[in-house]
């Protein structure tokens, strides 16, 4: 299952690096994108559940990294106020081919 590192910028300009065992952060994230907060989370919540969920029905088991990188975000994110903005620095792999997601 081909996985990813995305970086954020919160609004308080402090960078982070995330993961996610599926590409499928692509599909809920845009590199150079700014969300609210809330939006974020809401999006990065679907996206690491959802990579989560593809873990489990190839392994077995779900992808206990994808959920402490969303713990990681909300942590970060409480911090911050719902309407403050989080920036979408890059995404790695850059791109997605179908069907490698």
């Amino acid at each position: 299952m081909p996985e990813m590192t995305f970086r954020v910028q919160w609004p308080d300009g402090h960078e982070q690096s995330c993961y996610s065992p599926s590409l499928v952060m692509h599909d809920y994230l845009t590199v150079g994108e700014e969300y609210s907060v809330a939006d974020f989370l809401r999006r990065s919540r679907a996206a690491l559940t959802e990579a989560s969920e593809r873990v489990r029905a190839k392994f077995g088991m779900y992808c206990t990294s994808a959920a402490e990188q969303l713990h990681e975000l909300e942590k970060v994110a409480s911090a911050h106020t719902p309407t403050s903005l989080v920036r979408v620095l890059d995404m790695h792999p850059a791109t997605v081919s179908e069907g490698t997601r």
